[in-house]
Order: C-alpha cells, then sequence, then structure tokens
C-alpha cells in the first residue's frame, strides 16, 4: 500500500501522506514552511477546536447550516462535525496538525489544518469516504462558516491562555499558597537570625518568613486572575477585515457565550472589532502579569536555596 495519496487543489496535485485526516492545503504548508521543526502547542490547537465547536453551534442555532443557503447540511451531519471538533478539543487527533510554528502570520495554514481534519473526521464518523473529492461537510463551507482566520486564530488564543491560567496555573498557586501559609502557621514558634545582604541582623520568627512567602503567593493568585481577565474579550464574529461581513451579526456573542459555558470562563465578545483586530494588547497585559509571577517563584525559589545551604558551611536554616 502506497504512503501517499494524491490530493488535488486549485494549484494541482499534492501528495499526501495516505492515512492523513488533514489534506491539500495542509500538505503545501509542511512543504512551504519547513522552518524550525516546531508544531503548533496542543494547548492551541485543543482550543482551536473548542473554537471550531462553538462556531458550529451558533451557526446551527442561526439556521445557517440547516435552514437557508447553499451546501445544507442535515443534523445528522451537523452532529458529526460537532463530535469532530470535540475529538480535537480532547485531543484525539493530535498528530494530525504537523504545519511548523513558524508560517503566515495569522496562522492561515492552521486554520485550515484543522478545517480539513475536522471536515474528514465528520465524513468518516457519518460512514463515508474521507479521501473523496467531494466533501458532504466541506472544511470551508461547513466548518469554517462565518469565521476568518483574521477572528478565530486570535479567539482560539486567548481561550488557550485564559484556559491554561484558569485550569491549571491559578488552582497551583492556590495549593502553594496554602501549603506556605499552613508552614507560617506551624513554624510561628521558631526563632531565627534575620539577615540584611546575608549578614546577621535582628531576630525573627521563622513564621514571618514563611508568612511572607505566602502573601507573595497569594498576591500572585490575584495577579494571575488579572492576567486570566486580560483575555477575556474575543475577537471572533470579526472575520476577516472586522466589519463582519459574510456573518450574522450575532455570531460573535453566541460563540463567546458557549465559549463560556464549556470552560466555565466568563469569555464575551469584544466591544469594538476594529480595536480588537488592530493589536494583541490584551495578550501583552497578561504577558506581563505573569511575568511578575514568575519573578516572585524565582525570588521564593532563590530564598529557599540559600535557607537550604550546607550543610557544614552553609546556613543550612
Amino acid at each position: 500500500m502506497s504512503k501517499f495519496r494524491t490530493e488535488r487543489d486549485s494549484m494541482g496535485d499534492v501528495q499526501v501522506p495516505a492515512d492523513g485526516y488533514f489534506g491539500a492545503q495542509t500538505q503545501r504548508a509542511v512543504e512551504n514552511f519547513p522552518i524550525s521543526g516546531r508544531e503548533i502547542p496542543p494547548e492551541l490547537i485543543h482550543a482551536m477546536g473548542l473554537v471550531k465547536y462553538a462556531c458550529g453551534v451558533a451557526n446551527h442555532d442561526l439556521g445557517k447550516l440547516t435552514g437557508t443557503g447553499k451546501n445544507l447540511l442535515n443534523d445528522q451531519q451537523v452532529d458529526a462535525m460537532l463530535n469532530a471538533c470535540m475529538a480535537v478539543h480532547d485531543g484525539k487527533f493530535d498528530d494530525q496538525f504537523p504545519i511548523d510554528v513558524f508560517q503566515t502570520g495569522s496562522g492561515t495554514s492552521s486554520n485550515m489544518n484543522i478545517n480539513e481534519v475536522i471536515s474528514n473526521r465528520a465524513i468518516e464518523l457519518l460512514g463515508g469516504d474521507r479521501f473523496a473529492t467531494t466533501k458532504p461537510v466541506h472544511p470551508n463551507d461547513h466548518v469554517n462558516m462565518g469565521q476568518s482566520t483574521n477572528d478565530t486564530f486570535p479567539t482560539a488564543i486567548h481561550v488557550a491562555v485564559a484556559v491554561s491560567i484558569h485550569d491549571s496555573l491559578i488552582p497551583a498557586l492556590k495549593r502553594f499558597a496554602d501549603e506556605l501559609r499552613s508552614k507560617a502557621q506551624a513554624w510561628d514558634h521558631i526563632i531565627k537570625i534575620g539577615r540584611t545582604h546575608l549578614a546577621d541582623a535582628t531576630p525573627l520568627r521563622l513564621g514571618q518568613e514563611f508568612g511572607g512567602f505566602a502573601r507573595q503567593l497569594e498576591l500572585s493568585v490575584e495577579r494571575a486572575e488579572r492576567a486570566r481577565n486580560a483575555v477575556l474579550e474575543l475577537p471572533v464574529g470579526g472575520t476577516a477585515v472586522v466589519s463582519g461581513i459574510n456573518t450574522h451579526p450575532e455570531f460573535g456573542g453566541r460563540v463567546a457565550a458557549v465559549l463560556a459555558s464549556q470552560t466555565g470562563i466568563d469569555f464575551v465578545e469584544v466591544v469594538d472589532h476594529f480595536e480588537a483586530n488592530a493589536q494583541r494588547d490584551g495578550l501583552v497585559e497578561c504577558h506581563g502579569q505573569l511575568r511578575a509571577v514568575a519573578t516572585t517563584l524565582f525570588n521564593i525559589s532563590n530564598n529557599l536555596r540559600w535557607l537550604g545551604s550546607g550543610p557544614r558551611c552553609g546556613f543550612y536554616e
């Protein structure tokens, strides 16, 4: 059996891995951008799957997939498409996203990669031939309906960042803060020497020292929450040039509502799509808060390293 199959697009034939769920657009991007060997982080791929799911739900609720227009789907086809979106979100197709992280600036290639995988998986779920030229669940007409890379890709970045902070970083910081607070209380009776510039100074309680560490972490939790909140506005619904052309005026708000329901995070549509598409200020603000958190963790770690030095010639506290 051949290791490749032939796919065709507007540029002609291209050889695609025989068992791949992606198609010609993805393969051309792989060949166009052999730059670093680093692929898109899985967290972003999973977020893109969830964004595509939310877009599919919104389009279906608005009657765009089954009610009006050309190439309409039936409810079974819509369900298959949504199931395929969630399979991508759940990480079941992580090996189907081979494009280099350094690609077109907007992420167009990865957006098409996602669309192709979801389309072909949906066709497979329906019992069809995912390798056939005709696509009953089409990567552009259905999976990418009412969308552009210019709005869905930055939306997915915001979702990936917010979910990672909300589900992983904030709980970890809270556990760390609680543990340090517990140690501060347990060791509050222990007297030790304080130091200025490592030289002996005046006494203090070990609980006071660890209480300071705990407070640093409690403030870090607040900073992480602000970092998450900086990316809650989503640009989805703006489409290619953020005028909202070719999509329903309620689309962006509905997508944000589905994402909020799925994640438990208060995502909303941006107030002004032209502002949101002009820059990535939310991510810059988020990054600044996370840098402060990282600095705090480095500071505490360095202090503990000094206190644990020795045992014969160091502090050994």
